[in-house]
């Protein structure tokens, strides 16, 4: 059952104005290379109490991904027979999976749970966060989901991209004041409000008898040229005890301040009006507040201004009809009408400040685009932070476009850029503020998770008091304290591929992982079913592994050792096409080892004649 009540306080709607992950790709990091099934650290040791089966009168925490890496966000509350759950995100591949779309989190626990599912919070609309939505709702039968309205609006238009009408079956809560208060069966859940990158960003309370969880999703302080917060979060200590405050912690090697928006567009406003040709703004699509301000800027200063990006046009139409964004008439133009205004009245806002190859910064740089060519007097502002991971295809586009252009921008040099993630000092602040009975770094890489651990020592936080999870740690709180069940739950990645979605896709991955490394040999063997003897010569292809006319006297040497084992072998054996293919493959697989010290795939291929 669900009840909501609401004081009637007006709600402000929340100007997140900083900015980080989002667009095309949220952040992902190094996950520890190719070992898909790498086994996981031991758990933490019980902290107050000494349940080891579980207590079902105690609040039952468990992140499902989010906290061995950036993105897969997703968090498990559990209270008695009900659970509510929080975020639901992707995360993109990275180098070494080769295909992969995206991962998303790993639901077995939930399977046979699904009636007890009373609702599902977003907590803002990045990808890291609501991504995998569309599949984890069908899978779960479509439980009611919690958020604000431009991040109901983002999972709806996910969902009629991933399934034509499956945004039809939703059932929506919309967030419309941060005192709104819902009742999920045992468990309520409250909001505060947070900054981060994107609008209309919440943080949630999980408040039950045993306890209550504080989680602001991602989140920043934002702050004056004083140092001064916009916003305080003192409230949150007058909960009822004992409290686990659960902070996203990519922030927790920052030590550098935040620059002020004021700085941002006063360099922003500067540049705008001084380019002399066309300025091109790269920046992430959900910064709606941002291209909101570029926008007007661009109107005062007489520019038109066109933007480019799926995703980007598609963010801002979204804010657009939910009031978020009011566009000044005859300002906005398409790309392809750019070419009938003077270059120096035209402002273009996209996507693919990340070096992503077919975003359309990439395909301006490399000419590839339509409409847009650079030139010498174009400027282009990377209005964006960099994702740990696209070092280096940033840096390949940024060569590139320094090339074709004289006027480049980016955080280098001045501040056209806020991040939306808090630093060391923010994350001292908000446990000073929160004053939380425990602490759980969450929503980062473990090492990030371990530096905001340290820090939180380091400021007078006890260590007994601060649990780091594993994904799959199962946390209870209640008012005999917080421990860490021995067992986890199932969290192994689930890949999304094609149409193909699977945990078990790692077999897959290590197939073209070797193709990628080693490339493949095919040996294709013509063989007399009866008499067991080679009807011609093997037949060798190589794809990625040597070029044929380049090493003929290595493929003579297969082809003769193929032929040698015809010879020798035992010719009732060889009626069996399998332990021809189990031969070839294993005895030519050593063989070229032998000789080349590489492993690529060997398919053997037998044709019975």
């Amino acid at each position: 059952m669900i009840r909501q009540s609401n004081s009637g306080a007006p709600f402000r709607r929340q100007d997140s104005r900083s900015g980080n992950r989002a667009g095309a790709r949220p952040p992902i990091h190094n996950r520890g290379g190719r070992n898909f099934n790498q086994v996981r650290p031991p758990v933490f040791g019980v902290v107050g109490g000494t349940e080891e089966t579980g207590n079902p009168n105690a609040l039952r925490i468990i992140p499902i991904g989010g906290c061995e890496e950036v993105g897969r966000n997703m968090t498990v509350y559990e209270y008695g027979q009900d659970i509510v759950i929080l975020d639901m995100g992707l995360q993109f591949p990275e180098e070494d999976m080769p295909g992969i779309d995206y991962i998303i989190p790993n639901i077995k626990y939930l399977q046979g749970k699904e009636k007890r599912i009373r609702a599902i919070a977003f907590s803002h609309g990045h990808l890291d966060h609501i991504g995998a939505a569309p599949i984890l709702l069908e899978k779960l039968g479509y439980p009611p989901i919690i958020a604000m309205p431009l991040t109901l609006a983002l999972i709806k238009h996910r969902m009629e991209d991933y399934q034509k009408g499956s945004s039809k079956k939703l059932k929506t809560i919309s967030v419309s004041s941060m005192d709104q208060r819902i009742a999920l069966g045992s468990i309520t859940m409250g909001f505060f409000q947070v900054e981060h990158s994107i609008m209309d960003s919440m943080g949630t309370i999980i408040e039950t008898p045993a306890g209550s969880a504080i989680h602001p999703g991602d989140w920043t302080m934002e702050r004056d040229v004083d140092g001064n917060t916009h916003v305080r979060y003192e409230q949150l200590a007058n909960l009822a005890k004992p409290t686990v405050l659960m902070l996203e912690s990519l922030g927790a090697t920052n030590e550098k301040r935040h620059g002020t928006y004021n700085e941002m567009y006063a360099n922003l406003h500067r540049v705008i009006s001084q380019a002399p040709g066309r300025v091109i703004v790269a920046t992430f699509s959900s910064q709606v507040e941002r291209v909101k301000w570029i926008i007007q800027a661009a109107s005062e200063l007489g520019k038109k201004v066109a933007l480019d990006g799926y995703s980007m046009k598609m963010n801002i139409e979204i804010a657009k009809k939910l009031g978020y964004i009011q566009v000044p008439k005859g300002v906005m133009i398409e790309t392809e009408t750019i070419s009938d205004f003077p270059e120096d009245k035209v402002v273009v806002i996209c996507t693919g400040a990340q070096g992503e190859d077919r975003a359309v910064l990439s395909r301006i740089t490399s000419g590839e685009h339509r409409s847009i060519k650079l030139s010498k007097k174009d400027t282009i502002i990377f209005s964006s932070s960099i994702i740990p991971g696209n070092e280096r295809s940033i840096q390949r586009l940024k060569d590139n476009i320094y090339r074709q252009s004289d006027h480049v921008v980016h955080g280098d040099l001045m501040d056209v850029h806020i991040s939306g993630h808090a630093t060391r000092r923010d994350i001292v602040e908000m446990l000073n503020q929160v004053k939380p009975t425990y602490f759980m770094p969450v929503y980062a890489n473990h090492y990030f998770l371990k530096e905001a651990r340290s820090l939180a020592i380091a400021n007078g936080m006890p260590e007994e008091k601060i649990i780091v999870p594993d994904n799959g740690t199962v946390i209870e709180l209640d008012h005999n304290g917080i421990r860490v069940l021995p067992k986890k739950v199932i969290t192994d990645y689930v890949f999304v591929d094609g149409l193909g979605i699977s945990d078990t896709q790692h077999v897959v991955l290590r197939d073209r992982q070797v193709l990628a490394e080693d490339g493949m040999i095919v040996v294709i063997a013509t063989v007399d079913s009866k008499r067991g003897t080679l009807l011609q010569n093997p037949d060798i292809i190589s794809r990625g592994f040597v070029f044929l006319k380049d090493n003929k006297e290595l493929i003579e040497d297969i082809r003769h050792k193929v032929k040698k084992m015809v010879i020798e072998s035992n010719p009732s054996s060889w009626a069996d096409t399998n332990q021809i293919r189990n031969d070839i493959r294993d005895k030519i697989g050593q063989y070229i080892y032998t000789k080349t010290e590489k492993r690529p795939m060997v398919l053997p291929v037998v044709i019975e004649v």
